[in-house]
């Protein structure tokens, strides 16, 4: 049986077999988490992103960790905040359909998300929460690994919206 955690802290010091990075549609870094991961990563995810010919909204591509705890980074590129009626919903559920794909074809059982869309991008918390924790519930029924899900949520307005909803769906 898989497990769903939800914590405080910072994504690219997470000692698991992938992070989810928030990427923009070029892969080549940003702000944000996209920003953090590859400086923490260092030069050579940028190298190898630039292969990717980047991604479009609602899939995954996967890297390398380099300097990363983590041994892999599988980035998705969440949609934009458009007021809720430009198909985000089922963009935000493939990031996540996309990314746990990725992490099963490469072995990781540990996989480590941060919140998709939420900074820039705009997505609202709440609506965020309940779409991410219902596709990954719905993956987990159906497949057997990851055996851990972690969201790895930076600040505490994030945390606290991610851990209401959890608690609000019940087993």
């Amino acid at each position: 049986m898989s497990e769903i955690e939800i914590v405080r802290g910072d994504i690219t010091e997470q000692r698991v077999d992938a992070i989810v990075n928030a990427a923009n549609e070029t892969l080549l870094g940003g702000g944000g988490v996209d920003g953090a991961i590859h400086r923490a990563a260092g030069p050579g995810l940028l190298r190898e992103c630039r292969t990717l010919d980047g991604c479009v909204s609602g899939q995954a591509k996967i890297t390398r960790g380099y300097r990363l705890p983590a041994k892999y980074v599988i980035h998705t590129v969440g949609p934009v905040w458009r007021g809720g009626d430009a198909g985000e919903a089922g963009l935000l559920a493939s990031c996540y359909r996309s990314s746990l794909q990725l992490a099963r074809e490469h072995d990781c059982a540990v996989v480590a998300f941060p919140a998709i869309s939420c900074g820039v991008y705009g997505y609202p918390l709440r609506e965020a929460a309940h779409v991410s924790l219902a596709a990954v519930r719905k993956e987990l029924g159906q497949h057997r690994e990851p055996s851990l899900i972690r969201w790895v949520m930076f600040d505490e307005p994030t945390y606290r919206a991610w851990v209401n909803v959890y608690d609000s769906l019940g087993p």
